[in-house]
């Protein structure tokens, strides 16, 4: 019996560089779970949570939204100003945010290696019977997102803006790092978020440099053009491995 090959991609990059557009594409188009570390994030903080009861007694019951929510501008106004706040407030929620990947992680792997058995063993009946196999088998792999019979491998892959900040490389097998210009990247921001230079500029400058990234990663994926080109390039890594 074969042994389930895991391949955990660690997609990551500069604020506004196109982490989601890809992440969204490798869903569409190839059904590989996403695991979002903003998603994980912001159940961390979510009304009644104990992080979100420290966030409250730091900065006041002001933080808050009329709902009970936490209001994630006027957190952000903090934190992207002041580099020993915003360094409280990830060591607050770094933790909560990896034990979900390695939650969700484990979960997949689980689910998966049930579908890898059933697979094997519909290949032994096969053997026995020399029936039903071609018209079975999809059947079986297409209840698991991102399970490759062929090669027997789950890839999944796993969306963490501050990979290299949080330290949370070991989470991975390789890393993708989505890269543009600065200029395109200010730019970008601006446009999205609809803020001003001085801001969007404070948000970039406080993740690690792109270029330093970069240097770390085993893939990098530059997104200076268009989509088009950006998803070639990705086709070209996923070609590299058969999935």
């Amino acid at each position: 019996m074969s042994d389930l090959i895991v391949r955990r991609i660690g997609l990551t990059g500069g604020i506004a560089t196109g982490k989601t557009a890809i992440s969204n594409y490798l869903a569409d188009a190839c059904g590989f779970p996403i695991l979002d570390a903003d998603i994980y994030a912001r159940e961390a903080v979510n009304p009644g949570s104990p992080i979100l009861d420290s966030i409250v007694k730091r900065y006041g019951a002001g933080i808050l939204l009329p709902d009970g929510n936490l209001n994630r501008p006027d957190l952000g106004s903090i934190i992207f100003c002041n580099a020993d706040e915003r360094q409280w407030l990830e060591q607050q929620i770094h933790p909560y945010v990896r034990r979900r990947l390695v939650e969700e992680t484990q979960s997949c792997i689980a689910a998966s290696s049930l579908v890898s058995q059933d697979t094997q063993d519909l290949g032994t009946k096969t053997q026995e019977t020399g029936l039903f196999y071609q018209k079975l088998e999809p059947s079986i792999v297409e209840k698991k997102p991102g399970f490759s019979a062929k090669t027997d491998t789950l890839t999944l892959v796993l969306v963490v803006p501050l990979l290299f900040e949080a330290n949370m490389t070991d989470l991975c097998t390789e890393i993708w790092v989505v890269y543009c210009s600065p200029e395109v990247q200010l730019e970008r921001l601006m446009q999205r978020d609809g803020l001003s230079y001085d801001r969007a500029n404070a948000r970039i400058n406080a993740q690690l440099p792109l270029a330093q990234k970069c240097q770390q990663a085993d893939v990098i994926l530059d997104n200076s053009s268009t989509l088009d080109s950006l998803f070639l390039l990705v086709d070209v890594q996923l070609s590299r491995c058969e999935i």
